[in-house]
Formats: C-alpha cells, structure tokens, sequence
C-alpha cells in the first residue's frame, strides 16, 4: 500500500509543477510588459514635455509677503458685526478704549485665513493667465482696492464738511458721528476729525461735532441702532453770529440751500445749539428744504442710522452762491426766487408793483389815477440810524414816491414782513443787515443803499453785488463826512472822520468801533432829492 501510494503521487506531481511553472511564466511576461509600459509611457512624456516647453511656457510668479496678506485680505469671508447689548455711552467707551482683545482674535482669524489662502494663490495665478486674451488689457481679475477716500475735507478756508456713505450713525448725546466702514475695507486704525458744522470753521462761537471712521476691531462694538432711516442726514448749527439778519442768510440759510437742496427736501436736520426763535422765524424755509421733524441733536439720546450723513454746511462766501461750485448751478438768482416760491409771493413775470398796478389801471381797473412808486424806508433803531428820520422820509414823498417807514423786529412774522417788501418798488436803508430783506424784492426793483462814511468797500462786497446778481437795481449814495455823526462828536481832524483808509489799516476791532458802531447818518436832504430824481428815472426805464 505504501508503495502504491508513492507511485502515484510522483506521477501526480508532474503535471503540478508544470502548471506552476506556467503561472510563473505568465507573472513574468506580465511584470515585463508593465515595466514596459512604463518606460514607452515615461519616454513619451519627456519627449511631449520639451516639445511643450519649448513652444508654450508658462511663468508661474511666486507672491511676496505683502501679496498674501492682501490676497488673504480679499478671500476672507467678512467679519460678522456681533455688537454687545449695552448702552450708547458704554458703547462709546469701548470704542474709544480700541478693545485690544478683539484685536488680538481679529489678528488671528487673518493670520489663519491668510494660511488657507496661501495655498490657493498659485493655481489662482495660473488662471489668470490662461484667462488673459492676446492684447494684455484683461491681465487680472482681481481688483486692487486704492485706498478709501477721507470722508472729511478741511481744505476750504471758510468751511470744514464730512460726508459719510454707507453704514453711518449719529449719537447726539456725545455730538459724534461714527463711519462703520464695509467688513472688507475695516483698517487696523481708525480716523477722527473734530470740526464746526457751520459755515464758518474759524468761529470760536460753534460748538465741534467729532466724526470717526471706526478700526475693525472698534467696529465690533458699534454701538446698536434705536432707529434707523432711509433719507440722508445733516448736521450743523443754528449758533453763532445768528440773530442777524444778515447772518441768518450769509452763514445758515444759503450754505443750508448749497448744501441741501438737490436731495428735493428728503433729507433730515439734526442741529447742533438749536435756536427755537431761528426755527421759528424760519419754518417755511427750513420745512421746505427738509420734509422731516426737525431733530435736537444735542438732547437726543438715541442712536440714528442713516445711508448717508453730511456734517456741517458748504459756504461760498459772504451772501453768496458760486454756480460754478454749487449743484445744478445754482446762482444767487436762484436762491432769490426760491426765497420768494417759499413765501408764495407772486410768480416771476409779474412787473413791479406801481408798473403793474398802473397797467392794470389802463387796461379798464377801477381807479384812474396814476400809481406812485413806493419806497419802504427801513428806519434803524440802533447803530448807523437816520438821526433826521422825519426829514428823510417829507423828502421823499416831495420827490414822488408812497413812503412805507418800517422797523424790522427780531419777532415779527416774516411771512408778512415779504408780503409788505413785496408791495415795494424801492427798499431804502443805511448799509446794515435789514437790506437782506432784498430777497423779497421783485426783478428790476431798486434796493437804495445809503453808505456811511467809509464803508463804500462793504456797502459793494455786502450788498450791491449781489442785488445785481439777482436782477435787482442797485442804487448807492454815499455819505460826505460832514452827514456823518462822527465829524459831530471827533471832529474834523480825528483819524476816522479825515482818513478812513488809515483808519482800516489798524485793524478791523478800529474800523467796527468808529465806523460801524458809533456812527450815525443825518442826510443832507437837498443833496440826497438828486439820488431820489435818479431814481424815479431808473424806476421809469
């Protein structure tokens, strides 16, 4: 048996080793045609490789440092605004204090994400270049943001004036506004102004307004919006040389139409020292070029978010308006006839009163007699008054005219006080602030300016050029010396009364003291009915 069993398994084990054999065999062949493979394919490659080398290559910059961090700047997802539930002022503080925690994480956050990017730049760098088209003028898809703007220019000598877009919020409480900029173009440092939202930065009577364009990081603690607006802001003060007339006009009311009135009155006043008397005296105008509630900035103790905000007011001088600075040209023309839309005085076409009054007549009225001129005599109650009043005012009913003796009151409604200048053909009065009631004149009436001795110079700069530039007709009579209440009391050899010019060059505290302040006017007037016959003639023309 155990022979048996020995045959038949050598026999057996002929044909197992064969088929190893076989197996093996067929291993190699397949280990030899991979190896070969390998090598045809690894040839090829080189070979195409070097063809492509040589026909196509391809420059892949390596980025520098400040690269990264400005790719890494742009890649990174924006910062998400978490603002802490507590109150403005701690708010305030916060930001004030820089939050150097919020720092420190915020300097973090980039870093990583700076990491991430880095690695994304190269393949992006190859993108742009297979995008590029063949004459080099689509070199990049990425936008190089250039630095922001300053929202706050101080460069004019008359005014300062800051005007945020976007995310801007004003804080009455602390008379601040504060620019939260877009997430991705927060920097590590924020900017801060201090300026006088009036038209005249210079004047130590208006009160600052602070404006900050927040940091990152003092952007996270932005203080919450109480309310917030869909119309822009502005803010400015209703103090400082106010309460005359001519100031009213020259530093608040014109730098507020330059400013204000191509938003079509959907713009809302936040006003710093507010003056109810001003807004009294006022309303028409201030309601017409803002339709919102009029705001006490400094009382208000809620946080207003607003689209936009402008602080302070743009001025182009004194009275007056540049076309070639203001929106839509806007001309001093302009301003008058707004000025008399807003009190709803007759519209533009309409002759002065007594033409048109005399035409009517002609044309089948009532009365057939023949209207006079009237002239509003604008008596002064104190400084540079007519000391002979009554005489002034026979001379010019002598000369032909209706006299309308008027002394302009701080309190009086301004709305009947237009209606009375209206009805005038002439307004007469010493050089001072009631001539800025020439705003209610109609075309091609006469403002009669009375010049005190020595102020020719402000009588023109204040006044004449600008009643011109309003299609209005400027008549000036000049004072001798001797109609000067100043040759009464000095006498002829003191500097004021023989060499006002000299006078000037010691300084404006001199000039305002002898010219301005103490002088008084009593008309000569036998040499003052030749300026009244003048008249006439100008008025008849």
């Amino acid at each position: 048996m155990a022979g048996d069993w020995s045959s038949s398994s050598s026999t057996a084990a002929v044909p197992a080793a064969k088929g190893v054999e076989r197996r093996l065999a067929r291993h190699h062949q397949a280990v030899v045609g991979f190896l070969l493979g390998f090598f045809v394919s690894v040839v090829l490659y080189t070979t195409v490789s070097c063809l492509l080398r040589f026909t196509n290559t391809l420059v892949i910059l390596q980025p520098t440092s400040g690269e990264r961090t400005e790719q890494s700047a742009r890649t990174a997802p924006p910062l998400v605004l978490s603002t802490p539930n507590h109150s403005t002022e701690a708010a305030v503080h916060d930001i004030e204090n820089g939050q150097k925690d919020e720092v420190t994480k915020t300097m973090g956050k980039e870093r990583q994400t700076a990491n991430d990017a880095s690695g994304k730049l190269e393949e992006e760098l190859i993108r742009q270049e297979l995008d590029q088209d063949g004459d080099g003028n689509n070199r990049s898809n990425v936008k190089h943001g250039a630095p922001g703007k300053p929202i706050c220019d101080l460069s004019d000598p008359r005014y300062a004036i800051c005007e945020i877009s976007g995310d801007a919020r004003a804080i009455g409480a602390n008379c601040t506004v504060f620019h939260v900029p877009p997430a991705d173009e927060r920097g590590s440092d924020g900017l801060e102004w201090a300026i006088r939202d009036q038209s005249r930065k210079d004047l130590g009577y208006i009160n600052k307004v602070n404006v900050k364009t927040l940091s990152a990081a003092q952007s996270l603690v932005a203080p919450e919006c109480t309310s917030r607006h869909a119309v822009p802001a502005i803010v400015f003060a209703m103090n400082g040389l106010t309460s005359n007339p001519w100031h009213d006009f020259s530093d608040v009311l014109i730098p507020l139409f330059i400013t204000t009135r191509a938003y079509d009155g959907e713009i809302q006043f936040l006003v710093t020292d507010l003056r109810p008397w001003f807004v009294d005296k006022y309303h028409l105008i201030l309601t017409n070029l803002s339709r919102y509630d009029i705001i006490d900035f400094n009382k208000d103790t809620g946080v207003r978010c607003y689209p936009h905000i402008i602080v302070g007011l743009r001025s182009h001088g004194d009275l007056s308006i540049d076309p070639a600075r203001a929106p839509h040209n806007y001309t001093m023309l302009d301003f008058r006839m707004y000025i008399r839309d807003v009190f709803s005085l007759p519209p533009e076409g309409q002759g002065i009163p007594y033409k048109e009054t005399n035409k009517k007549n002609k044309n089948g009225g009532t009365s057939t007699e023949e209207q006079k001129p009237r002239l509003m005599l604008i008596n002064r109650a104190g400084i540079r008054k007519f000391v002979n009043l009554p005489e002034i005012s026979a001379a010019v009913q002598a000369a032909g005219f209706e006299v309308l003796v008027v002394e302009p009151l701080r309190d009086m409604s301004l709305e009947d006080f237009s209606r009375q200048v209206d009805s005038c053909d002439v307004l007469m009065g010493a050089h001072g602030a009631a001539l800025t009631s020439f705003f209610f004149l109609r075309t091609n009436a006469v403002m009669l300016q009375v010049v005190p001795w020595g102020l020719e110079r402000e009588a023109m700069s204040y006044f004449g050029v600008h009643a011109k530039n309003m299609m209005l007709q400027d008549i000036e009579y000049s004072i001798t010396v001797e109609e000067s209440t100043l040759y009464e009391k000095y006498g002829k050899y003191h500097l004021a009364v023989r060499d006002p010019e000299a006078l000037r060059k010691q300084g404006w505290q001199l000039l305002r003291q002898y010219l301005w302040d103490e002088q008084d006017i009593r008309l000569n007037v036998t040499r003052f009915s030749l300026t009244l016959h003048q008249l006439l003639r100008t008025l008849g023309e």
